[in-house]
Protein backbone atom coordinates (compact mmCIF):
# COMPACT_ATOMS: atom_id res chain seq x y z
CA UNK A 1 0.00 0.00 0.00
CA UNK A 2 2.80 2.34 1.24
CA UNK A 3 4.26 1.72 -2.04
CA UNK A 4 1.46 2.06 -4.44
CA UNK A 5 1.26 5.80 -2.42
CA UNK A 6 5.00 6.65 -2.82
CA UNK A 7 4.71 5.28 -6.88
CA UNK A 8 1.36 7.78 -7.45
CA UNK A 9 3.07 10.28 -5.61
CA UNK A 10 6.15 10.47 -7.61
CA UNK A 11 4.12 10.10 -10.90
CA UNK A 12 2.06 13.25 -9.50
CA UNK A 13 5.22 15.14 -9.58
CA UNK A 14 6.81 13.83 -12.60
CA UNK A 15 3.40 14.78 -14.37
CA UNK A 16 3.60 18.50 -12.76
CA UNK A 17 7.22 19.14 -13.78
CA UNK A 18 6.17 17.89 -17.38
CA UNK A 19 4.02 20.65 -17.39
CA UNK A 20 5.80 22.82 -15.97
CA UNK A 21 9.06 22.51 -18.62
CA UNK A 22 7.08 24.52 -21.02
CA UNK A 23 5.45 27.62 -18.96
CA UNK A 24 9.39 27.71 -17.99
CA UNK A 25 10.70 27.17 -21.29
CA UNK A 26 8.50 30.41 -22.05
CA UNK A 27 9.27 32.36 -19.37
CA UNK A 28 12.97 32.40 -20.24
CA UNK A 29 12.55 32.62 -23.64
CA UNK A 30 10.18 36.10 -23.53
CA UNK A 31 12.52 38.37 -22.63
CA UNK A 32 15.02 37.29 -25.02
CA UNK A 33 12.85 37.53 -27.71
CA UNK A 34 13.42 41.34 -28.90
CA UNK A 35 17.21 40.61 -28.66
CA UNK A 36 17.01 38.29 -30.35
CA UNK A 37 14.96 38.96 -33.64
CA UNK A 38 17.14 42.43 -32.70
CA UNK A 39 20.27 40.33 -34.00
CA UNK A 40 18.69 38.36 -36.69
CA UNK A 41 17.96 41.73 -38.31
CA UNK A 42 21.17 43.21 -38.06
CA UNK A 43 22.70 40.25 -39.49
CA UNK A 44 20.45 40.45 -42.47
CA UNK A 45 21.06 43.71 -42.93
CA UNK A 46 24.65 43.58 -42.60
CA UNK A 47 24.63 40.74 -45.44
CA UNK A 48 22.40 42.74 -47.45
CA UNK A 49 24.46 45.99 -47.07
CA UNK A 50 27.60 44.33 -47.91
CA UNK A 51 25.81 42.24 -51.29
CA UNK A 52 25.15 45.97 -52.18
CA UNK A 53 28.11 47.08 -52.57
CA UNK A 54 30.96 46.43 -55.31
CA UNK A 55 32.84 43.13 -53.68
CA UNK A 56 33.99 39.91 -55.10
CA UNK A 57 32.33 37.65 -52.74
CA UNK A 58 28.72 37.01 -53.44
CA UNK A 59 27.49 35.34 -50.31
CA UNK A 60 29.12 37.86 -48.20
CA UNK A 61 28.04 35.65 -45.21
CA UNK A 62 31.19 36.95 -42.66
CA UNK A 63 29.16 40.64 -42.36
CA UNK A 64 26.30 38.59 -40.86
CA UNK A 65 29.10 36.66 -38.63
CA UNK A 66 30.56 40.11 -37.70
CA UNK A 67 27.28 41.53 -36.74
CA UNK A 68 26.14 38.66 -34.83
CA UNK A 69 29.55 38.59 -32.80
CA UNK A 70 29.40 42.63 -32.08
CA UNK A 71 26.10 43.12 -31.49
CA UNK A 72 25.90 39.96 -28.44
CA UNK A 73 28.60 41.32 -26.85
CA UNK A 74 28.68 45.21 -27.07
CA UNK A 75 24.96 46.49 -25.20
CA UNK A 76 26.07 46.14 -21.85
CA UNK A 77 29.38 48.13 -23.08
CA UNK A 78 30.55 51.78 -22.72
CA UNK A 79 31.61 53.24 -26.24
CA UNK A 80 34.94 52.89 -25.50
CA UNK A 81 34.58 49.06 -25.27
CA UNK A 82 32.14 48.62 -27.98
CA UNK A 83 34.06 50.28 -30.79
CA UNK A 84 37.79 48.13 -29.14
CA UNK A 85 35.20 45.18 -29.44
CA UNK A 86 33.99 45.85 -33.01
CA UNK A 87 37.95 46.38 -33.93
CA UNK A 88 39.04 43.38 -32.35
CA UNK A 89 36.91 42.18 -34.93
CA UNK A 90 37.95 43.12 -37.33
CA UNK A 91 41.28 42.85 -36.57
CA UNK A 92 41.38 38.76 -35.89
CA UNK A 93 39.05 38.29 -39.27
CA UNK A 94 41.84 40.37 -41.25
CA UNK A 95 44.89 38.36 -39.74
CA UNK A 96 43.56 34.91 -39.86
CA UNK A 97 42.38 35.47 -43.35
CA UNK A 98 45.62 36.23 -44.44
CA UNK A 99 47.22 33.46 -42.59
CA UNK A 100 44.66 30.80 -43.81
CA UNK A 101 45.53 31.80 -47.44
CA UNK A 102 49.25 31.81 -46.43
CA UNK A 103 49.68 28.51 -44.87
CA UNK A 104 46.17 26.71 -44.46
CA UNK A 105 44.69 25.55 -41.78
CA UNK A 106 45.52 22.98 -38.65
CA UNK A 107 46.57 23.10 -34.56
CA UNK A 108 49.98 24.75 -35.37
CA UNK A 109 48.18 27.58 -38.09
CA UNK A 110 45.64 28.30 -35.19
CA UNK A 111 48.10 28.79 -33.07
CA UNK A 112 49.98 31.35 -35.52
CA UNK A 113 46.88 33.03 -35.96
CA UNK A 114 46.18 33.76 -32.62
CA UNK A 115 49.72 34.66 -31.67
CA UNK A 116 49.28 37.07 -34.22
CA UNK A 117 46.07 38.69 -33.81
CA UNK A 118 46.26 39.42 -30.23
CA UNK A 119 49.88 41.10 -31.03
CA UNK A 120 48.56 43.10 -33.97
CA UNK A 121 45.65 44.17 -31.39
CA UNK A 122 48.48 44.71 -29.01
CA UNK A 123 50.51 46.94 -31.18
CA UNK A 124 47.65 48.65 -32.09
CA UNK A 125 47.21 49.99 -28.71
CA UNK A 126 44.03 47.91 -28.11
CA UNK A 127 42.72 47.02 -24.68
CA UNK A 128 42.04 43.67 -23.01
CA UNK A 129 38.75 43.68 -24.86
CA UNK A 130 40.35 43.96 -28.20
CA UNK A 131 42.99 41.77 -27.36
CA UNK A 132 40.75 39.27 -26.32
CA UNK A 133 38.31 39.58 -29.07
CA UNK A 134 40.50 39.50 -32.12
CA UNK A 135 42.31 36.04 -30.81
CA UNK A 136 38.53 34.99 -30.56
CA UNK A 137 37.34 36.43 -33.85
CA UNK A 138 40.81 34.54 -35.63
CA UNK A 139 39.17 30.95 -34.35
CA UNK A 140 35.81 32.06 -35.75
CA UNK A 141 37.42 31.82 -39.32
CA UNK A 142 39.97 29.24 -39.01
CA UNK A 143 36.87 27.31 -38.53
CA UNK A 144 35.56 28.41 -41.95
CA UNK A 145 36.43 26.34 -45.27
CA UNK A 146 39.30 28.89 -46.91
CA UNK A 147 38.36 30.51 -50.64
CA UNK A 148 40.09 30.72 -53.58
CA UNK A 149 42.69 33.27 -53.41
CA UNK A 150 42.96 36.53 -50.86
CA UNK A 151 41.21 39.54 -51.24
CA UNK A 152 40.00 42.17 -48.83
CA UNK A 153 36.47 41.56 -49.03
CA UNK A 154 36.20 39.94 -45.36
CA UNK A 155 37.87 43.29 -43.81
CA UNK A 156 35.13 45.63 -45.38
CA UNK A 157 32.52 42.76 -44.58
CA UNK A 158 33.81 42.65 -41.09
CA UNK A 159 33.35 46.48 -40.51
CA UNK A 160 30.37 46.60 -41.95
CA UNK A 161 28.87 43.87 -40.11
CA UNK A 162 30.28 45.97 -36.80
CA UNK A 163 28.97 48.76 -38.23
CA UNK A 164 25.80 47.79 -38.28
CA UNK A 165 26.03 46.26 -34.87
CA UNK A 166 26.35 49.55 -33.04
CA UNK A 167 23.53 51.36 -35.04
CA UNK A 168 21.13 48.60 -33.92
CA UNK A 169 22.48 48.12 -30.65
CA UNK A 170 22.95 51.62 -29.73
CA UNK A 171 21.28 54.06 -31.96
CA UNK A 172 17.94 51.83 -32.95
CA UNK A 173 17.02 49.55 -30.50
CA UNK A 174 18.93 50.15 -27.16
CA UNK A 175 18.55 48.29 -23.98
CA UNK A 176 16.27 50.49 -21.55
CA UNK A 177 19.10 52.39 -19.67
CA UNK A 178 16.91 52.96 -16.73
CA UNK A 179 16.17 49.38 -16.45
CA UNK A 180 19.60 48.79 -16.75
CA UNK A 181 21.05 51.20 -13.91
CA UNK A 182 17.39 50.20 -11.98
CA UNK A 183 18.84 46.21 -11.56
CA UNK A 184 22.15 47.36 -10.76
CA UNK A 185 21.36 49.84 -7.99
CA UNK A 186 18.46 47.56 -6.54
CA UNK A 187 21.10 44.98 -5.95
CA UNK A 188 23.07 47.66 -4.36
CA UNK A 189 20.26 48.66 -2.54
CA UNK A 190 19.42 45.03 -1.36
CA UNK A 191 22.79 44.05 -0.45
CA UNK A 192 23.03 46.86 1.86
CA UNK A 193 19.48 46.39 3.74
CA UNK A 194 20.25 42.53 4.00
CA UNK A 195 23.47 43.50 5.39
CA UNK A 196 22.40 45.70 8.24
CA UNK A 197 19.39 43.44 8.84
CA UNK A 198 22.69 41.05 10.36
CA UNK A 199 24.49 43.49 11.88
CA UNK A 200 21.68 44.21 13.85
CA UNK A 201 21.08 40.08 14.25
CA UNK A 202 24.59 39.80 15.05
CA UNK A 203 24.31 43.15 17.97
CA UNK A 204 21.02 41.49 19.20
CA UNK A 205 22.43 38.26 19.81
CA UNK A 206 26.11 38.58 20.46
CA UNK A 207 27.02 36.80 17.58
CA UNK A 208 30.73 36.94 16.02
CA UNK A 209 29.83 34.91 13.37
CA UNK A 210 26.74 36.45 11.99
CA UNK A 211 28.78 39.57 12.75
CA UNK A 212 31.80 38.18 10.35
CA UNK A 213 29.27 37.21 8.02
CA UNK A 214 28.25 40.87 7.96
CA UNK A 215 31.38 42.17 7.49
CA UNK A 216 31.82 40.22 4.51
CA UNK A 217 28.76 41.24 2.78
CA UNK A 218 29.68 44.80 3.29
CA UNK A 219 32.89 44.76 1.79
CA UNK A 220 31.28 42.40 -1.12
CA UNK A 221 28.88 45.43 -1.89
CA UNK A 222 31.96 47.52 -3.48
CA UNK A 223 31.97 45.32 -6.29
CA UNK A 224 27.90 46.22 -6.33
CA UNK A 225 28.81 49.66 -6.12
CA UNK A 226 31.42 49.22 -9.09
CA UNK A 227 28.63 47.63 -11.46
CA UNK A 228 25.87 50.44 -10.65
CA UNK A 229 29.16 53.25 -11.45
CA UNK A 230 29.89 51.62 -14.97
CA UNK A 231 25.89 50.91 -15.77
CA UNK A 232 25.25 54.65 -14.72
CA UNK A 233 28.03 55.41 -17.21
CA UNK A 234 26.58 52.75 -20.08
CA UNK A 235 22.97 54.40 -19.69
CA UNK A 236 23.94 57.53 -20.03
CA UNK A 237 25.79 56.96 -23.12
CA UNK A 238 22.77 54.90 -24.50
CA UNK A 239 20.81 58.42 -23.94
CA UNK A 240 22.78 60.49 -25.48
CA UNK A 241 23.14 58.36 -28.54
CA UNK A 242 19.61 56.82 -28.53
CA UNK A 243 16.85 59.23 -28.81
CA UNK A 244 13.99 56.71 -28.09
CA UNK A 245 15.41 56.96 -24.33
CA UNK A 246 16.05 60.37 -23.99
CA UNK A 247 12.78 59.97 -22.04
CA UNK A 248 14.60 58.31 -18.83
CA UNK A 249 17.28 60.88 -18.30
CA UNK A 250 15.29 62.34 -15.07
CA UNK A 251 15.34 58.89 -13.58
CA UNK A 252 19.62 58.75 -14.48
CA UNK A 253 19.59 62.28 -12.96
CA UNK A 254 18.52 60.76 -9.61
CA UNK A 255 20.87 58.00 -9.26
CA UNK A 256 23.88 60.40 -10.42
CA UNK A 257 23.29 62.78 -7.84
CA UNK A 258 22.69 60.14 -5.28
CA UNK A 259 25.49 58.24 -6.11
CA UNK A 260 28.24 59.68 -4.13
CA UNK A 261 25.68 59.42 -1.31
CA UNK A 262 24.97 56.24 -1.58
CA UNK A 263 28.52 54.87 -2.14
CA UNK A 264 29.35 57.30 1.34
CA UNK A 265 26.84 54.70 3.34
CA UNK A 266 28.06 51.18 1.75
CA UNK A 267 31.38 52.47 3.49
CA UNK A 268 30.30 53.75 6.30
CA UNK A 269 27.86 50.45 6.48
CA UNK A 270 31.48 48.73 6.45
CA UNK A 271 33.13 50.27 9.33
CA UNK A 272 29.64 49.68 11.28
CA UNK A 273 30.26 45.70 10.65
CA UNK A 274 33.82 45.86 11.68
CA UNK A 275 32.72 47.95 15.06
CA UNK A 276 29.75 45.24 16.12
CA UNK A 277 32.30 42.44 14.81
CA UNK A 278 34.63 43.66 17.83
CA UNK A 279 31.76 44.40 20.09
CA UNK A 280 29.85 40.98 19.27
CA UNK A 281 33.24 39.29 20.58
CA UNK A 282 32.57 40.21 24.14
CA UNK A 283 30.40 38.09 23.97
CA UNK A 284 27.36 40.95 25.92
CA UNK A 285 24.54 41.67 23.61
CA UNK A 286 24.14 45.34 22.39
CA UNK A 287 21.67 47.43 24.99
CA UNK A 288 18.33 47.28 23.85
CA UNK A 289 17.09 49.91 21.29
CA UNK A 290 20.63 49.49 19.66
CA UNK A 291 19.58 46.27 17.06
CA UNK A 292 16.29 48.38 16.35
CA UNK A 293 18.20 51.58 15.29
CA UNK A 294 19.72 49.58 12.82
CA UNK A 295 17.17 48.02 11.92
CA UNK A 296 15.43 50.87 10.89
CA UNK A 297 18.17 52.44 9.10
CA UNK A 298 17.70 48.99 7.17
CA UNK A 299 14.19 49.88 6.25
CA UNK A 300 15.45 53.53 5.32
CA UNK A 301 17.86 52.13 2.77
CA UNK A 302 14.81 50.13 1.12
CA UNK A 303 12.51 52.63 1.13
CA UNK A 304 15.06 54.96 -0.20
CA UNK A 305 15.68 52.10 -2.97
CA UNK A 306 11.55 52.79 -3.85
CA UNK A 307 11.93 56.30 -4.11
CA UNK A 308 13.81 56.06 -7.13
CA UNK A 309 11.03 55.37 -9.14
CA UNK A 310 8.56 56.91 -6.90
CA UNK A 311 10.36 60.51 -5.18
CA UNK A 312 7.45 60.68 -3.12
CA UNK A 313 8.89 58.42 -0.94
CA UNK A 314 12.01 59.81 -0.96
CA UNK A 315 10.77 61.64 2.33
CA UNK A 316 9.81 58.22 3.84
CA UNK A 317 13.16 57.23 3.73
CA UNK A 318 14.53 60.39 5.28
CA UNK A 319 12.36 60.18 8.10
CA UNK A 320 13.04 56.55 8.60
CA UNK A 321 16.74 57.10 8.44
CA UNK A 322 16.41 60.56 11.08
CA UNK A 323 14.45 57.64 12.97
CA UNK A 324 17.04 55.43 13.58
CA UNK A 325 19.73 57.85 14.01
CA UNK A 326 17.71 59.43 17.31
CA UNK A 327 16.78 56.05 18.49
CA UNK A 328 20.82 55.34 18.44
CA UNK A 329 21.86 58.79 20.27
CA UNK A 330 19.20 57.62 23.10
CA UNK A 331 20.97 54.34 24.06
CA UNK A 332 24.10 56.26 23.85
CA UNK A 333 22.50 58.82 26.51
CA UNK A 334 21.70 55.68 28.42
CA UNK A 335 25.08 53.74 28.41
CA UNK A 336 27.72 56.24 27.10
CA UNK A 337 30.04 52.76 27.04
CA UNK A 338 33.10 53.83 24.27
CA UNK A 339 32.75 50.82 22.41
CA UNK A 340 28.50 51.63 22.14
CA UNK A 341 29.86 54.99 21.06
CA UNK A 342 31.80 53.76 17.80
CA UNK A 343 29.02 51.77 16.74
CA UNK A 344 26.44 54.68 17.47
CA UNK A 345 28.45 56.89 15.48
CA UNK A 346 28.61 54.63 12.43
CA UNK A 347 25.28 54.36 12.66
CA UNK A 348 24.44 58.04 12.84
CA UNK A 349 26.98 58.52 9.91
CA UNK A 350 25.05 56.08 7.56
CA UNK A 351 21.97 57.77 8.46
CA UNK A 352 23.05 60.94 7.32
CA UNK A 353 23.82 59.57 4.08
CA UNK A 354 21.01 57.85 3.30
CA UNK A 355 19.42 61.18 4.48
CA UNK A 356 21.49 63.24 1.86
CA UNK A 357 20.46 60.51 -0.78
CA UNK A 358 17.18 60.80 -0.35
CA UNK A 359 17.21 64.45 -0.20
CA UNK A 360 18.73 64.64 -3.39
CA UNK A 361 16.17 61.81 -4.92
CA UNK A 362 13.44 63.99 -4.06
CA UNK A 363 14.70 66.93 -6.41
CA UNK A 364 16.21 68.57 -3.57
CA UNK A 365 19.07 71.17 -4.99
CA UNK A 366 22.73 69.93 -4.58
CA UNK A 367 24.19 71.63 -1.76
CA UNK A 368 27.51 73.68 -2.18
CA UNK A 369 28.16 73.17 1.46
CA UNK A 370 26.46 70.37 3.07
CA UNK A 371 25.11 71.03 6.75
CA UNK A 372 27.19 68.80 9.41
CA UNK A 373 25.66 66.00 10.37
CA UNK A 374 24.04 67.25 14.00
CA UNK A 375 22.79 70.00 12.39
CA UNK A 376 20.84 67.61 9.68
CA UNK A 377 20.04 65.06 12.31
CA UNK A 378 18.68 68.20 14.40
CA UNK A 379 16.58 69.92 11.58
CA UNK A 380 12.90 69.41 11.66
CA UNK A 381 12.00 66.30 9.80
CA UNK A 382 8.93 66.13 6.90
CA UNK A 383 7.95 67.07 3.18
CA UNK A 384 8.58 70.85 3.40
CA UNK A 385 12.90 69.38 3.86
CA UNK A 386 12.88 67.49 0.38
CA UNK A 387 10.68 70.33 -1.50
Amino acid sequence: MDGDLRLRDRSARASALTRAQPALAIRRLRPRLLPIAQTAAAAVAAYYIALALPLDDNKPVFASIAAVVCLGISYQQRGRRAFELVGGVVVGLTVADLIVHAIGTGPLQIGLMIVLAMGTAVVLGGGELLISEAAVSALILASLPPTSGWSPDRFFEALIGGGVAIVVGRVLFPPDPALLVGRAAQTVFADLGETLEEIADALAEADPAKADDALRGARGIDGDMAALDEALGTAREMVRFAPPRRGVRSVLERHARSLPHVDFAVRNTRVLARHALRYSRSRLPAPEGLPEAVRELAQAVWTLAAAYDDPVRATEARNQARAAAAHAREVFEREPDLALTEIISQVRSTAVDVMRAAELVAGAPQPADELPTEEMLAAPSGPEQTA
